[in-house]
């Protein structure tokens, strides 16, 4: 078993990996003086991954969309009880989630996190699926689709998607297709799990008021050893180019909302990490408060305070998002285009880049002592294939110049959507 202490050069901070023998990477954090527990174990399988094989196999399998999701509704249930009944026990309050590209469980408490851990590790490695069973969350998952598509902020975001990327499966929501989870059954989640539930393709991650020795001893025991085979998995070629500019849908909203984004070029590991960097300072210049952009917008009624940015990025796809309300989303399109042009020209405030990159430094930092925050850092930097105290190293490298060059390079005219919902009336 390989241990190894990761330290920040910067703050201090550290944490333990262990290369465990059973085949899981394991992130321990202890945090003297606090007094809750945050553990995640999770697995690099989410919406996105639906065609895959191993080593033994010659060709790709491909699977019905939302099926990750799907897995993770049923792995709550096993043959004995509900899981929720577990954690009610221990007192620990337990959840789980389905992305684009991970499947996280987790718990947080503030005692009994042994048996808490317990709980986690031995369910989330005890599939039971039945035909009655996958039966009935066909229908409880048909209606969750149903309810997200009378969801306005949804339906926007996935029609921005759906504008950018042409074969890329991030463009489909997360649950899947009223007609793609019918295609799933017991077989097809067995094989599923035992493809990418395999602790070679998964993560331990748990922080606070913990001992590492404990919890190891824990994974000694309830670990289970995997063989590797070889995972791989693969995405359709997609463009550079988007889909189409624009998409308008009505939908019962009082203001008009929107999604205005940029396509840009994907990439992974330690380069998509400054690129997001880069690109969380580029639009937080163009739409910070105390931007020319933002201020004259909001003087004029164009925009209101709901009016922000996000870096959207995972394998194979990468976008920086606009969103808010507006009765005149065209405007505020037509001038973020028109300040990215302006900075293209004449550049970038070192000023208010150095003031942006310092705050965002800070923010970073204060995350480090919160025990979700450093919990999730760390499984979700593993998954990204770098280290937890990576972005804090690259962020203080950082120059105008490197965001000048991802405003040049990525922020195009011509690989610029806008999606909006607005009401009937409107």
């Amino acid at each position: 078993m390989e241990k190894n202490i990761l330290t920040s050069p910067r703050t201090g901070d550290s944490c333990i990996h262990v290369k465990h023998k059973s085949g899981l990477d394991i992130y321990i954090c202890e945090m003297p003086g606090f007094s809750s527990v945050e553990a995640l174990f999770g697995t690099k399988y989410g919406s996105i991954n639906t065609m895959f094989k191993m080593n033994e196999d010659k060709e790709y399998t491909v699977v019905p969309e939302g099926i990750a999701h799907f897995l993770e509704h049923k792995l709550f249930e096993n043959e004995d009880c509900d899981v929720f009944e577990l954690y009610a026990k221990t007192g620990a309050s337990g959840n789980a989630y389905t992305s684009f590209d991970k499947t996280c469980y987790l718990f947080s408490c503030s005692k009994n996190y042994q048996e808490s851990l317990k709980i986690l590790l031995d369910f989330v490695q005890k599939p039971y699926f039945t035909k009655a069973s996958v039966d009935k969350e066909q229908g409880i998952i048909g209606q969750e689709i149903k309810m997200t598509n009378d969801n306005p902020e949804w339906r926007v975001f996935f029609n921005m998607l759906r504008c950018m990327y042409h074969n890329h499966p991030v463009k489909i929501d997360i649950a899947g297709t009223v007609e793609s989870i019918a295609e799933i059954d017991a077989d097809l989640l067995y094989k599923c799990y035992y493809t990418f539930y395999n602790l070679n393709n998964m993560v331990l991650s748990i922080a606070g008021n913990i001992n590492a020795d404990e919890v190891l001893a824990i994974c000694d025991e309830y670990l289970r050893p995997c063989e590797d085979k070889g995972l791989e998995t693969v995405f359709p070629d997609e463009p550079s180019e988007i889909v189409k500019s624009e998409i308008y849908e009505t939908q019962p909203v009082g203001t008009p909302i929107f999604h205005i984004g940029y396509k840009c070029s994907d990439c992974c590991g330690q380069e998509r990490l400054k690129k997001s960097m880069a690109a969380s300072i580029a639009s937080s210049m163009l739409s910070d408060a105390s931007s020319d952009m933002y201020q004259r917008l909001l003087n004029d009624g164009i925009i209101n305070s709901s009016f922000g940015t996000e870096v959207f990025c995972g394998d194979g796809y990468f976008s920086v998002i606009f969103s808010g309300e507006s009765e005149s989303p065209e405007k505020v399109r037509d001038a973020v285009a028109d300040e990215v042009d302006r900075m293209v020209s004449e550049g970038i405030c070192e000023k208010d880049f150095q003031r942006i990159r310092k705050s965002t430094y800070g923010l970073l930092v204060r995350e480090l002592n919160n025990v979700e925050s450093v919990a999730n850092l760390m499984i979700n930097s593993h998954m990204d294939g770098v280290g937890p105290f990576d972005a804090l190293d690259f962020l203080s490298q950082m120059t105008s110049s490197d965001v000048l060059d991802f405003i040049k390079n990525e922020l195009c005219r011509d690989r610029l959507v806008m999606s909006v919902v607005k009401g009937e009336a409107q």
